[in-house]
């Protein structure tokens, strides 16, 4: 009987191990299944991965928020200019032939670099009037003291010692003339003094920049102040615009620009106004408003025209164009990008977004962004459903 009892007593142990066991499992799979269902129903956004082949395929583009003026703002067009001071226009400074050209339009040169050479008989002739006149100066000079001399001891004439004093000081005078001559014409008078006779002269540029212009060719005569080249300084490009009569009240100085050229279509660029003209242009009637650049992209030439606007009640705000922004479950949403290993990862930011105008749409994340951290400008609803397809497993 005793060991009747102790088997059963074994029995119900086993058997309640066993139930134990039994529901802990099906716990499990009941919480799993949960966890399942509740990230099913959650609608929770996740990074999405692309490579760079699919990032090409679609022409996404990324880059830091951009700047757009909502309302409240002035229309404007313009061009892309430069200061006076940062063009430069090389003549000749005396009639000659072009020997040689040294650079091509589009060529960046320094202040002071060789350009062209320049080459006449003329040019022979003042190095060698030049050179005359000073071997002549000391002559006229021991004339001239001893002129001087036998006048102050009152042995030679007022007269003769006059005359020796114009010769001198008049030689001198031409001198001078012609040592400034040589160096506008960038030759060294030291050198000619020892003898150095130059059969080319150097034409160098006043300025750094760019050759904007050529308009010479070898062995052409160019007369005095004949336009050679056009040297223009890029990097103090900025925007001039025109504003019409009836905004020009509105406009001021320190107000933001937020601009188009189309070499760089889709990118807005930021200027801060400097300068407003006092006097108005006819034909439209308008007056030029100058803004400095301040986030500078591409290439920006003097002459590329512009359109823009000016936020006259600083209604500057961040923005993205519509093809930036995807809406899901009510929720508005960007995605920011990080690159490397051939692949590009959006992170989904939900943001809320406010006005909306030609194409812009102005954006507050929720949570702050990352300074200069990039964001997809377009393609917003294919990464949504590549994010969707990665959810429920199809590759296809």
């Amino acid at each position: 009987m005793k060991i009747v009892n102790k088997l059963n007593v074994i029995y119900f142990f086993i058997i309640s191990s066993l139930l134990l066991v039994f529901l802990a499992s099906c716990n499990s799979k009941t919480t799993e299944n949960k966890e399942e269902e509740e990230l099913e129903t959650s609608g929770e956004m996740v990074p999405v991965t692309l490579t760079s082949t699919q990032v090409r395929a679609l022409s996404i583009k990324a880059d830091t928020m951009a700047k757009y003026v909502f309302k409240d703002a002035v229309e404007v067009n313009g061009y892309l200019n430069v200061p006076p001071q940062n063009k430069a226009s090389v003549t000749a400074i005396i009639g000659a032939n072009v020997s040689s050209i040294n650079v091509f339009e589009g060529d960046k040169v320094e202040k002071g670099q060789l350009l062209a050479y320049l080459s006449h008989p003329n040019l022979l002739d003042i190095q060698t009037e030049y050179l005359n006149a000073v071997n002549q100066l000391e002559f006229l000079k021991q004339e001239f003291e001893r002129q001087k001399k036998l006048y102050e001891e009152n042995v030679g004439s007022g007269k003769a010692y006059q005359k020796a004093r114009a010769d001198y000081f008049t030689l001198k005078g031409n001198i001078m003339n012609l040592e400034a001559k040589l160096k506008l014409l960038n030759l060294n008078p030291g050198e000619i003094k020892r003898g150095t006779i130059y059969e080319k002269v150097p034409v160098l540029s006043p300025i750094e920049g760019y050759v904007e212009k050529v308009d010479i060719q070898t062995g052409k005569y160019v007369e005095p102040q004949t336009p050679l080249f056009e040297i223009v300084n890029n990097d103090k490009v900025h925007a001039d615009l025109m504003v019409f009569e009836k905004d020009v009240a509105k406009v001021k100085k320190g107000q933001k620009v937020v601009f188009n050229v189309e070499t760089i279509p889709g990118e807005p660029l930021i200027a801060t106004i400097f300068a407003v003209g006092k006097t108005f242009e006819q034909n439209p009637k308008a007056v030029h408003v100058h803004a400095d650049i301040n986030n500078k992209k591409g290439k920006l030439i003097p002459g590329m025209y512009i359109t823009g606007r000016i936020a006259t009640s600083n209604r500057f705000a961040d923005a993205l164009p519509e093809d930036a922004v995807v809406k899901e479950s009510g929720k508005s949403y960007i995605f920011t990008v990080q690159t490397g290993d051939d692949k590009w990862i959006f992170t989904p930011v939900e943001v809320v977004t406010g006005d909306e105008e030609d194409g812009w749409v102005e954006i507050k994340p929720l949570t702050s962004l990352k300074p200069g951290v990039k964001i997809a400008r377009n393609g917003a609803y294919y990464i949504l459903s590549e994010m969707k397809k990665n959810e429920t497993g199809d590759d296809d």
